[in-house]
């Protein structure tokens, strides 16, 4: 499987970036957002209630001013009654509101699935975490759910504060230097959802965006085991992807990244052992392509001003062949 579409629907609460999904407060996709959507939806019933009553009650006020004085014996019933009302309304919604966030903050034994999620200035690192280290396995700025499966977030933060946010799965959670934060989510609904980092964490704050990939559970397990699989060894026959596999083991591009199945094991950037199967490059800055890789590892820092990745200054023959044996890491 190499990527999913999404349905490039963007909606409202809607963050400049450059992944494609839906992305709103009011369509939720999980049983954590439907609790939120549905705390906002009574707040609005209620208080939209509140403020027509309001409007009845001044236009009645407005025409009955000749009758000051049956006014004015009303008065002290109508100010009590609407003190003890007011007061039940508070109340009431605050139970609910109260309700509403210890369940939906509720991280029951009942998880089935582990996701460990670092932020760093400006990625996603996405770790999925099994009691069999062996089947462990990394990615970057994507997190693949199984439908109807409870998932346990791991929330950590390598360097500056983070908000992790999904808005059609959950609320969001800050990811804070030196603590672990977790979160959990039950997404219901197949699709595509954007994420975003919705704490200024820098200069490329509005481009540390995050796909959120919920797939049946059929789906997700032959993603997952297509995930475990280390990169392939480019044939003898295959010339220019072994040239590209070369140029990366000895370019700059070593330093910073793996690729399992080769001598690139560095933890500074993303794991780029499956980087074609990616939506997205730079953390949502651009839709992947081959083409947007290459303008990226040349060019980086006009695409995503301020990131970490450096400038790999290459020959055109060099560049091709490392583009041919990266797009082949799906």
């Amino acid at each position: 499987m190499r990527r999913l579409s999404g349905s490039g629907v963007v909606v409202a609460l809607v963050l400049l970036g450059g992944c494609q999904g839906v992305q709103s407060a009011l369509d939720p996709a999980g049983d954590q957002a439907g609790g939120i959507a549905g705390l906002f939806w009574l707040f609005l019933g209620v208080l939209g209630a509140i403020y027509l009553l309001v409007l009845v009650l001044l236009v009645g006020a407005l025409l009955g001013l000749r009758q000051r004085a049956a006014t004015e014996r009303r008065l002290t019933g109508l100010l009590t009654a609407w003190a003890g009302g007011t007061t039940i309304i508070i109340l009431g919604l605050t139970a609910f509101s109260y309700g509403t966030d210890a369940r939906i903050t509720r991280l029951g034994d009942d998880a089935e699935l582990t996701i460990e999620v670092t932020a760093k200035q400006f990625w996603w690192q996405v770790k999925y975490v099994e009691p069999q280290p062996s089947r462990s396995f990394e990615t970057a700025n994507e997190v693949y759910l199984p439908v109807g499966v409870p998932v346990r977030f791991i929330l950590k933060s390598q360097d500056v504060i983070h908000s992790f946010w999904i808005p059609n799965l959950h609320g969001k959670t800050d990811l804070i230097p030196g603590r672990v934060n977790e979160t959990s989510i039950t997404a219901r609904r197949a699709g595509v959802y954007r994420g975003q980092c919705a704490e200024f964490c820098g200069f490329q704050h509005a481009h540390m965006a995050l796909d959120a990939v919920a797939v049946p559970a059929p789906e997700f397990e032959a993603w997952r085991e297509s995930r475990l699989k280390p990169a392939p060894t480019p044939t003898p026959e295959d010339q220019l992807r072994s040239e590209g596999l070369q140029v990366f083991l000895t370019s700059p591009c070593v330093m910073c990244h793996t690729i399992r199945g080769t001598s690139a094991s560095s933890r500074v950037g993303p794991d780029l052992t499956h980087v074609a199967g990616r939506r997205t490059i730079a953390a949502g800055a651009l839709p992947y392509s081959r083409g947007n890789l290459g303008g990226w590892i040349v060019n980086p820092q006009s695409i995503k001003p301020g990131s970490q990745m450096p400038d790999i200054q290459l020959e055109p023959d060099q560049l091709q062949a490392l583009l041919a044996y990266l797009d082949s890491l799906t």
